[in-house]
């Protein structure tokens, strides 16, 4: 590899560890909301892989969900707490997969605490709806993929571009480690 392509590399990748970690996670989660949860199917009646909204992220990069415990979600989850989560914040950046631990709860407070109203769409009977879980997942390592100045430099970056037929890269990437 050349010096240039090199330098160029270096420039488009950083790592982060602990708590820059969790800083990177809660941003780019921020920017997403939702993810892809993929688990291992517990069932025949689950692939694995589901759209849900995150509904918070704690200092310590847990982050937690609400499920029905009569879910398949919950049902893959209870034999393997291994899940997987994939984040696509924009269409030109805010990448983010994480691997995680997943732990099944019923906290009471927590739940409160979680609560919304549009969650009425799914638990009918509120906030003390029996059907009602967490789970809280803890990151250990991921990857993401951003990009450097924000999404207006980015877009802008990329039209000039186009327009002047040259790469003007404004991505960076590198691992999480938690």
């Amino acid at each position: 590899m050349n010096s240039i392509n090199q330098n160029q590399q270096e420039q488009n990748h950083q790592d982060f560890d602990n708590a820059a970690a969790v800083k990177k996670i809660k941003e780019l989660v921020d920017i997403a909301k939702t993810c892809f949860l993929s688990t291992m199917p517990a069932t025949l009646s689950s692939n694995g892989t589901r759209p849900m909204s995150v509904q918070q992220v704690e200092e310590t990069g847990d982050l937690w969900f609400m499920v029905s415990n009569d879910s398949s979600t919950y049902a893959d989850i209870s034999p393997n707490e291994e899940v997987k989560l994939y984040f696509q914040g924009s269409a030109h950046s805010d990448f983010l997969y994480l691997e995680a631990k997943a732990t099944l709860s019923a906290d009471k407070d927590k739940i409160k605490e979680l609560w919304e109203p549009v969650l009425k769409t799914w638990f009918t009977e509120g906030e003390d709806d029996p059907r009602i879980a967490l789970i809280k997942v803890s990151p250990t390592t991921g990857y993401y993929w951003d990009n450097k100045h924000g999404n207006i430099v980015a877009g802008i970056k990329m039209a000039l571009g186009a327009v002047m037929g040259k790469t003007l890269d404004d991505s960076i990437e590198g691992e999480l480690r938690v």
